[in-house]
This record gives structure tokens, C-alpha cells and sequence, in this order.
């Protein structure tokens, strides 16, 4: 039996002082952190060949993208670049193989919903339309990615709509053992299943391997040829449900449920199967079922039983996945496993990877290094660097001897000091042991006294931060403004282990909220925070947290920033996702004290802002929360023009956004400003 144990390091709660007691910290530019990276969404295609990625438009002085794919058998080769069309913008790219890659693209949309997505229950009637494409390394043409074969007859127009807004396909495997075949999975629109189809890139031909049907659905695919092997099965239970998975019987080709693998939904173990070993039909398992952080197993499907001990387990991070070879000399050998520690790493098995592993990172040794993709003798490297005060840069290693760089994303950083954000713990009121991600302004030392804090919480709430860089730069933003900034992971996160996460059930505004007012007290202690000059800001369920905090008596926090805030948790709950796994697992979590049914209690000044195309958090949290309170406290609703939920925003918004806050914190957070 293979076993594995990292060494897990215990970060303390105490800081390390920084070499220089002046802060050196200066405001860098709202544009740095608004204009489009240079360079994004980076992948290799299979066969070692090509890049593709999103990067600004030449010429557009980084206010828009372009498609950019480089022919790495030309190294001194300029990149084919096609910038985004008027309407629809590209936001992500992904090399495949046969010459073809998939791009997605997204423009504006305003009309009817027709009763589906997001928006389908609240009358929203602005949104984002996101549309897959297909093209080549020449971009020579663009065609709607996978779309044949989707039943179109009997269909109603508001039908055809929803699933115009939605997509109807996507990529579920590369096969990497095929030259021309990707496993797709496709919508019905007549039957509103999905079905699961062997897609030839270089034809469009399609053959069906599964198609959805009563309570069954697709868990794992072979990797090699695409077949169905696990299913996954929701059955009602005693108002609760009980989740099978059925592994298919390689004599008989039936799918029988196995009893080790069940749980019922109410106990909310993760249960991941992630690869086979074709060598003895084991099936990789990541799990949380035998420990707090989630481990990675064997599954023995003929015995029936998980491997007695993990393959790896960390004592302090979860395992988050296994990675197996792709290649005809490799294919499915274990090379590594991935675990979420600070921020997301892998230890590698495979004596060349942990090799180039390690060489890169004595080249780069002030930043982090991370292996995104490689061909199969290992002749192309594709990588990252970067971290939490570097925004990430691409680069390739060509014959283990020689580096490519593709682009920094943010070179424009390159002479802003900041500061490392680094894993901190905190006690919370009961006890609870709870993770921080701190960001402090460069060079500053508790000698310096006591700084202007903001208690920022990630949305989610079901997500996690890391020390990486963080894609919407509010840590950063507000380091290099002389705030500190805490990032709590606050009962309810995930990635930190089951007890947190399940200690947030029901808890919205009350103990989840507690751990916010606690992280704000542990700043104070560790005298980092001014007392009387802390905010709380947060961005979706971070702005719930921001909005709950303002109808909080005897609060830590003297002002709140709230964007796309939940604020009425009764309408919410009651419209809880489109997804019903979700709806079903999170949706009965989604209770506690609602800001709206609380409003008189209101008692410090806020900031709300809001984009008018968010249909997961429609504009209505905002705006009837502000009303309910502008004449209690002092208020404002800042509307943002086109913006959606979720990254990526136009530079506009961000531009918009950051000059409000900014300014709310100076000038309106309490007396004066923090």
C-alpha cells in the first residue's frame, strides 16, 4: 500500500516582523488594478504544440481582450491575436488538440427571462449571455462550440430562449489518449436531460455513450475511452435523500450501488472519485468521510471497501485531488497529489516533475512556482509564478534548460511594494479555532502603532481564500492604502475542513457573523488595529456579512461596505440556486438573522453598491435595504451600469467601484473617516 503523509507546518497566530520598521507602503493606481491583464486564461494544447490565451487588445490601452494563440514549434513565432468583437468579449480560452481550441465569449443581453437561470424568479430582465466557440490555432473561423444534435422540434420559443441564455454544452473530458475525440455533455432542450457524446473535433461527428434518465446521472468517466463507469443517485429518503453511486460491473456492464460510498445528503461528506488504477480497477476517492480534512483513498469496487489507510493525508490542509498521467507512457500513473494549503500545491510523486518542480523554484525563489501543463517528454513546460504580492506571470521551459516568457499579467506592479499575505489563526468566542488570510501595508511594524483595518469576508459562503493573488485586488488595494486587512475564514468556509464548514449551517448573521466581530478583536489584540478605526467590507455573501453588521449592536466596526449584499435571507432561501443538488445540500442552510426583518437596529453608515445586471443577487437586496435605512443611518446606493455578479467586470466597474470605496472609507466611515 502506497502511503503517503506531508509534513504539516502549524502557522502560529503571532507575526513575523517585517526587516524595516518604515512603512513603505504607497497607494498604487486604481488603474493598476482595474485594466485588463496582459495576459490570462492560459493552456496547452495536448500535443505540446500551441498556447492559447486571453490577453488586452493591442491598442486598446488594456480596456479590452483578445484571443491569442502562440506555435510553439516556432519559438521566435509572433502570437495570431483576434480581438473581442463589439458585443460579445472574450473571458476565457482553452487549448485542446487537433488544432482546436474553445474560447468563451460574453455579451450583454436585456429581455425577458422566460423563467429560467438565475433571474427566472425575480424579474430580472438584464443579464449576461456566456456562449462557447470552437475555432483553430489561425482563428480562421468561429463556430458555436458542440451544438449539433440538440432536439429542436416541439420546443417553445421561451424554451429556446432559456437555453440560449444558459448553453447547452460543454466539455466534460479531453480523452487524452484520442487524437481527434473530447467527451461533451449536451442538454436535451425536448427532454431537458443531459446526454454525454464522443465529439470529433475535426469532423463534428457525435456518438452517443450516455443519455440521463430518471434519478441516475454521470459521476465518472473513464479518462481513456469515454465510457460511463460511476453513477450518482439521489433517492428520497425519510425527508431527507440518500446519495448512491453505482459503479458499472465489468462482467455484466450493470450499475450497482455500493453501500461504503453512500451517505445521506443531510451529512454532507464530500465524496470525489477522481481516477482509476487500471492495474488492479481501484478508483482514486477524495473524501472527508474518516476525518476532519478531506484524504485521499483507494476504493476497491470487488471488495467493496476503502483502502484502510489514506494514500495522503495532511494534517493540517485538505487533500483536494489526485494527478495522473495523460500521456501514452504515463497514462494513468499516479505523478502527484494537490492539497489546499495557504494557497492550492502539489506534491509530486514523478521524479521529473518534483525535478522541475524543484529547479524552478531555486530559479524563482521570491515568488511561487506552479506547473500548469507539459508535453509528453517533458520538452515544453508550461508555468506560473507568482503570489499574493506578484500577480502571476506565464512562461515556458523549453528543453528543461531554457525559459519563454509569455507575459506578466500585471507588469505594471513590477514597482509597487507590497507585502505577502501570510495564514494567521484566531480563537473565536466558543473556542473555535479559526484560519485568517492577513495582508499588512509593506514595511510597517508594530512598532509603527496601530493601523486602519478592514475585515474583509470572502462570498460563497460556501468558498475559501488563499494567500495567492486575489483576482479582485481589494486585499492589495487596500494594503497599499495603510489598512490592514483580514480575510477571516469564518465558520461556514469550506476547504478548511468539515468542522468549520458545518458549523455554519443555519448561522447566517449569528455565530458566522460572531467570527467576523472576533477577527476584528484579534487585530486589536495583536495590536495591528486601531479600535476605533476597523470596517467590515464584503462582496455577495461578504456583503450579506457587511449589511448584517450594520444592524449589529455593539459592533466592532465603524462603517460597512456592502457589494451585491444579501440582504432579505427569507427571499433568498426561498429562491436558493438553479441547481438541485445545491438546492437540496445548501439551500436548508440558508437561515438565521435576516438584516431586512432587523433594519431599525441600523447603526452605523454603509456603503452599498450594486450592478444592475446581477441576476444572483438582484439589485433589490440593495435597494430596499437602503431604503429601509437612509433615514436612520448614513447611507448611499451606488448603481453600477452593466455590471454582473461575478469577475470578469468591465475596467469600468472596477474603476467605479474602487474610487467609492476608497473614498467612503477616507471621508464617511464614522467620524472623520478610518
Amino acid at each position: 500500500m502506497l502511503r503517503m503523509t506531508l509534513a504539516g507546518v502549524v502557522l502560529a497566530g503571532g507575526l513575523t516582523a517585517a526587516a524595516t520598521a518604515e512603512i513603505t507602503a504607497e497607494p498604487a493606481p486604481i488603474d493598476h488594478f482595474a485594466q485588463v491583464p496582459n495576459i490570462q486564461s492560459v493552456s496547452m494544447s495536448d500535443e505540446g504544440d500551441m498556447i492559447a490565451a486571453i490577453i488586452a487588445m493591442p491598442g486598446s490601452e488594456n480596456e479590452e481582450t483578445a484571443l491569442a494563440t502562440w506555435n510553439l514549434e516556432d519559438a521566435g513565432a509572433a502570437p495570431v491575436v483576434t480581438p473581442s468583437g463589439d458585443e460579445m468579449k472574450f473571458i476565457a480560452a482553452s487549448a485542446l488538440k487537433a488544432d482546436r481550441l474553445l474560447v468563451l465569449g460574453r455579451q450583454e443581453w436585456t429581455g425577458r427571462l422566460g423563467g429560467c437561470g438565475e433571474g427566472r424568479v425575480t424579474g430580472a430582465t438584464a443579464t449576461f449571455v456566456t456562449r462557447a466557440y470552437l475555432t483553430d490555432s489561425e482563428h480562421s473561423d468561429f463556430e458555436e462550440a458542440f451544438a449539433a444534435n440538440t432536439r429542436q422540434l416541439g420546443v417553445s420559443e421561451a424554451t429556446q430562449r432559456c437555453f440560449e441564455l444558459a448553453g447547452t454544452a460543454n466539455l466534460v473530458s479531453s480523452l487524452p489518449l484520442d487524437p481527434e475525440r473530447v467527451l461533451i455533455q449536451q442538454l436535451n432542450i425536448a427532454s431537458l436531460s443531459a446526454n454525454y457524446y464522443r465529439y470529433n473535433l475535426r469532423t463534428g461527428a457525435t456518438e452517443l455513450v450516455y443519455r440521463e434518465g430518471g434519478r441516475a446521472s454521470a459521476a465518472f468517466f473513464d479518462p481513456r475511452d469515454g465510457e460511463l463507469l460511476v453513477q450518482q443517485e439521489f433517492v428520497p429518503t425519510g425527508g431527507d435523500y440518500r446519495i448512491d453511486y453505482l459503479i458499472k460491473d465489468p462482467e455484466t456492464g450493470s450499475f450497482d450501488a455500493h453501500e461504503p460510498l453512500s451517505s445521506m445528503a443531510s451529512n454532507r461528506f464530500n465524496i470525489s472519485i477522481q481516477g482509476i488504477d487500471e492495474a488492479t480497477g481501484n478508483y482514486y476517492v477524495v473524501t472527508d468521510k474518516f476525518s476532519d480534512k478531506a484524504a485521499v483513498y483507494f476504493y476497491d469496487p470487488e471488495a467493496r471497501e476503502f483502502s484502510e489507510e489514506p494514500l495522503l493525508a495532511h494534517p493540517e490542509y485538505s487533500a483536494t485531488g489526485v494527478v495522473l498521467g495523460t500521456s501514452p507512457d504515463n497514462y494513468n500513473q499516479l505523478l502527484g497529489f494537490s492539497y489546499a494549503g495557504p494557497s492550492t500545491r502539489t506534491y509530486w510523486l514523478d521524479p521529473t516533475l518534483d525535478s522541475i518542480q524543484t529547479g524552478l523554484e531555486q530559479a524563482y525563489p521570491d515568488t511561487g512556482v506552479s506547473l500548469i501543463d507539459w508535453s509528453d517528454d517533458f520538452s515544453r513546460v508550461l508555468f506560473a509564478t507568482g503570489d499574493g504580492a506578484n500577480p502571476t506571470s506565464y512562461h515556458i521551459l523549453r528543453d528543461r534548460s531554457q525559459v519563454q516568457t509569455l507575459g506578466e499579467s500585471r507588469p505594471w506592479f513590477d514597482d509597487v511594494e507590497m507585502r505577502e499575505p501570510e495564514l494567521v489563526y484566531y480563537e473565536a468566542r466558543d473556542g473555535m479555532r479559526i484560519p485568517g488570510i492577513l495582508t499588512l501595508p509593506a514595511g510597517w511594524t508594530r512598532e509603527d502603532g496601530p493601523l486602519p483595518a478592514v475585515v474583509l469576508p470572502h462570498g460563497g459562503p460556501w468558498a475559501r481564500d488563499s494567500t495567492s493573488w486575489d483576482a479582485s485586488g481589494w486585499p492589495q488595494f487596500l494594503a497599499t492604502r495603510g489598512y490592514a486587512v483580514l480575510q477571516p475564514q469564518y465558520r461556514g468556509s469550506t476547504g478548511w475542513g468539515r468542522e468549520l464548514w458545518l458549523a455554519g449551517d443555519a448561522q447566517w448573521g449569528l455565530s458566522m457573523q460572531d467570527d467576523k466581530d472576533d477577527g476584528a478583536a484579534w487585530l486589536v489584540e495583536e495590536g495591528i488595529a486601531d479600535p476605533d478605526r476597523i470596517a467590515i467590507f464584503g462582496y455577495s455573501y461578504g456583503g450579506f456579512a457587511a449589511i448584517a453588521a450594520t444592524v449589529r449592536e455593539d459592533g466592532p466596526f465603524q462603517c460597512a461596505i456592502a457589494g451585491a449584499g444579501v440582504s432579505d435571507l427569507t427571499r433568498l432561501g426561498n429562491n436558493w440556486s438553479d441547481n438541485r443538488l445545491q438546492r437540496i445540500i445548501q439551500g436548508q442552510t440558508v437561515t438565521g438573522m435576516d438584516p431586512m426583518r432587523n433594519t431599525e437596529r441600523a447603526n452605523i453608515p454603509i456603503l452599498l453598491y450594486h450592478g444592475d445586471r446581477d441576476v444572483r443577487v438582484p439589485l433589490f437586496h440593495s435597494r430596499n435595504f437602503y431604503n429601509a435605512i437612509e433615514d436612520r443611518v448614513d447611507a448611499e446606493l451606488l448603481v453600477v451600469e452593466d455590471m454582473p455578479h461575478s469577475l470578469p467586470w468591465y475596467p469600468r466597474h472596477h474603476r467605479e467601484t474602487l474610487a467609492a470605496i476608497e473614498r467612503f472609507l477616507a471621508e464617511d466611515c464614522g467620524p472623520g473617516g478610518l
